[in-house]
């Protein structure tokens, strides 16, 4: 049933265990759960269905705000392992393949259905945009459009590097899966978004950049088995909107107010060029001043992206 939201005053939140999902060596024994967020008891006939990024969860009510005044009734899911769900001994983000997500994205949108839905679009934030897109390629139920905020689609670098760099990551993989990778990662992006620090967003760290945030070979494993069945081509049936800022700011490794203007996570360049293998129709959108998640990015940026997604909506989505 649902109930109040422990995170967001006036949200309702619905959980539930996963029956198929397996535990970590070194993990707590107890049940992996999913959370579903809904805005509000179902008002419209239309419905979107978000999925956050990795080391996230939700907390952007002024998302769920904007969907609301195009006609949707907004619902936020939190995988497991993450915001929500992330209880202490847990490996945060863990899985070892991207398709066992489909067990939390099914159920999500069964319980949207039972709210009276029919017609229902999927957002998806960067490793959630992977993860969105391959669920949307395989799944037999009706989809009323694809959204994508700097979907995780390609891994940055160069492609004779990340091709000598898979067979390793793999081997380790299949051997000791849970075992963390050494990567460096200097805090500029939480920086500029937390309110605490640099940015204007009221983000909770024990949900977003946890320290229990460790990238691990069987995570990294399913990563680039997604992305690799991007590059062959996916054929989603439904139009889809990938959007993603103009530029990069990858070599940034210093504070410096210039990232509140870039994607300091992800080269752009490559999601762009990748984008097309998605579907027969993609719309790609390139934000001038955006940040890694666009609709956290400074107000006018932001009001832009939202004001791309409403004119595509018109268009392409009933």
């Amino acid at each position: 049933m649902w109930s109040d939201d422990r995170l967001l005053p006036g949200y309702q939140a619905r959980w539930w265990p996963i029956a198929d999902a397996e535990l970590a060596d070194g993990e707590p024994d107890e049940l992996l759960t999913a959370t579903l967020v809904r805005r509000n008891a179902p008002q419209h006939q239309r419905a979107v269905l978000y999925v956050h990024g990795w080391s996230d969860y939700f907390f952007q009510t002024h998302l769920a705000d904007f969907w609301n005044k195009q006609g949707f009734d907004f619902y936020a899911l939190d995988l497991r392992r993450y915001g929500r769900n992330l209880r202490p001994g847990l490996f945060a983000g863990y899985i070892t393949d991207l398709d066992h997500y489909r067990s939390e994205l099914n159920e999500a949108y069964r319980l949207i259905g039972e709210d009276g839905h029919d017609l229902i679009t999927v957002m998806g934030h960067s490793t959630g945009g992977l993860v969105v897109s391959l669920w949307a390629s395989q799944t037999t139920k009706p989809l009323n459009g694809v959204v994508l905020n700097s979907p995780w689609l390609d891994t940055r670098g160069p492609e004779l590097l990340r091709r000598a760099l898979t067979p390793v990551v793999v081997g380790v993989a299949n051997r000791k899966p849970a075992t963390a990778l050494q990567v460096f990662e200097p805090g500029l992006y939480f920086r500029s978004i937390s309110a605490e620090l640099d940015g204007e967003w009221p983000v909770d760290p024990n949900y977003k950049s946890n320290r229990a945030f460790v990238v691990r070979f069987g995570w990294a494993r399913a990563i680039l088995a997604g992305q690799s069945r991007v590059a062959s081509g996916l054929a989603i049936d439904t139009p889809v909107l990938s959007m993603m800022s103009a530029k990069s700011g990858l070599t940034i490794t210093e504070w410096d107010e210039t990232i509140k203007t870039v994607d300091v996570v992800l080269d752009v360049d490559h999601l762009a060029a990748t984008s097309w293998r998605l579907g027969d129709l993609v719309t790609v959108v390139r934000i001038p001043d955006a940040m890694h998640d666009l609709i956290l990015s400074p107000r006018p940026v932001r009001d832009h992206a939202f004001a791309e997604i409403s004119r595509w909506l018109k268009v392409y989505v009933r």
